[in-house]
């Protein structure tokens, strides 16, 4: 697009504005030059859109300001603001001897759209025409070159900074620290950091989150404990790397200490506290958050912490009152409806969770690829196969949305859990994609379950033939060969396992109890009331017995003695948290217990026992699913 062009565009029609347009000069001692450079600065700034740019332009153009260093500026500025970048390149393009400003606005340009490549190219096009570079635009191609990982161009920019002087520069030394650690450079991050006279909260928390994003957990702790001052942003920061490196109990500890630090949480830390909470199963603590929203009203019930509440709740077990935050939200959007249909798909509440969907698109939302993962996956766990096709085929019919793997498998899913295990292995033949490991893996499992290890047997070797399974899917085809008496098949999948390094994920259950999250594992010893665990284990055990519950022995992979098989379900994560529950609260108290494996089928059969021996309703989240198990019942209607 030429300047002929641009000129032609809505040469006659203004964006409304107060600004007088008068000609008149009102202060003699401004030339009309000035006044005009005024004028349309001030009309450029009211522009809302890129529609009322161009017939401002055009005029900026027709009384020949188009090479007004001011008046460009504020175009290119404003056409990067409003994501209009590929404008301001054509401006830049017509401008006869660009300065260092306007190469600045452009590039932040650039970079404020993704572009990072177009950024880096334009500064070494500034560099080429000899124009010394500030403070402003290293800054700028600085950012552009840590998000695109450009380490040998950061370099050459960190180089100029050195010769000109700027390198000491509060502006660049950030962006150093930050561009060095995102290419994990961290020796050089940290030497930029030690160079710094003051480490100021700014400065460290650039650290923090550089070592953080690499994993570098315990260095990050070292910078933290080091800043004598930390504020919220700092605090959040090491919140949320913890989060996201899975140090949850640490990231909850560290909120606490928060707390007694007299530091305020944003809505940026009650988010990544309650996703903590989330994964953990801290429903007492993430109820004292919801409470804190509750009386600090500058956190807003948004998208943002009401989505959060939402997956707090649903996956801590509470789906109730993930419902009732849902209710109260006065604005929803797609991300909020895929939470709040995926939270009633793992409790089982399918019906509930498709009149949501159905909900969402009466009030004109487009659903999107994660949200009819989610609906397909209630209909899954409900077991609505002809509504889960009719979703399925909805999909790309309805909403131009092409199924993806995830999508396949949910079919898949939904037609191995209710027996058509021949028809979902026929729907994998005929896809249009390759399956995965997953994909199979749940056919495999609904083998299993429905006994037909003629076809489990075929897909195990689909299985083996695939390549890079998990330990998950070696686990379960092990099972599928102990549960039919192939010990010697059974023994050779181990020993695969064995010779690949792979190593089978323990078992693990936690539980909170007065705040504090207690942790299980097979056969664990560590707690300090193991003493009384066992005992309420063994009582359990022999009422079990005497109420005629037989050990489904057949879950247990080796080839052993019976009463051995008994004695390895008996110490199973699930029921040493379940015995601590039970001895730590009081009587008719609710258990919610998460565990991050599927629950075996045995450890199901005794739950539901206990449950109506003791009164109690317990609730527990595996791997797939919550299961609310009361008076002898689970919500999944053993369907799994």
């Amino acid at each position: 697009m030429s300047y002929s062009t641009l000129a032609v565009v809505g040469c006659f029609t203004y964006p409304s504005t107060s600004t007088s347009t008068s000609t008149t000069n009102p202060n003699p001692k401004l030339s009309n030059s000035t006044l005009r450079r005024k004028e349309f600065i001030s009309l450029l700034k009211n522009c809302k859109d890129t529609n009322q740019i161009l017939p401002i332009h055009a005029k900026i153009i027709r009384t020949g300001h188009d090479q007004d260093p001011f008046i460009l500026f504020e175009l290119l500025r404003l056409s990067s603001t409003l994501s209009s970048v590929n404008y301001a390149s054509t401006i830049f393009q017509q401008v006869h001897n660009p300065n260092v400003f306007l190469y600045t606005a452009l590039i932040d340009g650039f970079v404020l759209v993704g572009s990072y490549s177009d950024g880096i190219r334009l500064y070494y096009q500034m560099i080429d025409q000899l124009i010394v570079p500030d403070k402003y635009v290293i800054t700028s191609v600085l950012k552009a070159c840590g998000s695109l990982f450009a380490l040998r161009e950061g370099k050459e920019v960190h180089c100029q900074a050195l010769k000109l002087g700027l390198s000491s520069n509060r502006s660049i030394t950030m962006k150093l620290m930050e561009f060095y650690g995102k290419c994990g450079e961290f020796d050089n991050a940290r030497k930029v950091f030690d160079k710094k006279k003051e480490r100021d909260v700014v400065a460290s928390t650039i650290m923090i989150n550089c070592l953080l994003d690499h994993g570098l957990v315990e260095q990050a702790v070292q910078v933290f404990d080091r800043v004598r001052v930390k504020d919220t942003v700092c605090w959040t920061a090491m919140i949320d790397g913890l989060v996201r490196n899975g140090e949850m109990n640490m990231a909850l500890e560290m909120f606490r200490e928060m707390q007694k630090d007299s530091v305020r949480p944003n809505e940026v830390t009650i988010v990544c506290v309650l996703s903590a909470c989330s994964q953990l199963g801290a429903l007492e603590l993430g109820r004292w958050v919801h409470s804190y929203i509750g009386k600090h009203h500058r956190i807003e019930l948004n998208h943002f912490v009401g989505g959060a509440l939402i997956n707090m709740y649903s996956r801590c077990g509470d789906i109730d009152e993930a419902e009732r935050v849902f209710a109260m939200m006065k604005e929803r959007n797609v991300i909020t409806y895929n939470l709040m249909i995926s939270g009633l798909s793992m409790h089982g509440k399918s019906i509930e969770a498709v009149e949501i969907f159905r909900g969402m698109i009466k009030q004109g939302i487009l659903p999107t690829s994660v949200t009819f993962v989610a609906v397909l996956n209630a209909c899954s766990h409900g077991g609505l196969v002809d509504l889960g096709f009719e979703m399925f085929q909805s999909m790309s019919k309805d909403y131009g949305i092409p199924p993806q793997i995830e999508h396949y498998g949910c079919i898949v899913d939904l037609l191995g859990r209710v027996g058509r295990l021949k028809e979902a292995y026929n729907f994998i033949q005929n896809m249009e994609i390759a399956p995965d490991h997953v994909m199979l893996g749940a056919l495999l499992s609904a083998c299993k379950i429905h006994g037909n290890l003629e076809l489990g047997e075929q897909v195990a070797r689909n299985l083996m033939n695939h390549g890079a399974l998990d330990s998950g899917t070696y686990v379960l085809l092990s099972n599928v060969y102990a549960s039919s008496g192939k010990w010697k098949e059974a023994a050779q999948i181990r020993a695969k396992m064995k010779e690949g390094g792979i190593l089978k994920e323990p078992g693990c259950s936690s539980i909170e109890v007065n705040n504090e999250i207690h942790e299980f594992l097979l056969g664990d010893l560590r707690h300090r009331q193991k003493g009384k665990i066992y005992k309420k284990l063994e009582e359990l055990n022999q009422v079990l017995k005497e109420a005629g519950h037989a050990p489904a022995t057949d879950v247990v992979l080796h080839d052993i003695e019976d009463w051995e098989k008994e004695q390895a379900l008996a110490i199973h994560s699930e029921r040493l948290a379940i015995c601590y529950g039970l001895i730590s609260t009081k009587p008719c108290t609710m258990i919610r217990v998460v565990k991050n494996l599927r629950v075996c089928d045995d450890c199901h059969s005794m739950i539901k026992l206990i449950a109506k021996i003791t009164g109690r309703k317990i609730v527990v989240r595996d791997r797939k699913r919550f299961h609310h198990f009361e008076n002898g019942k689970c919500s999944c209607g053993d369907y799994w």
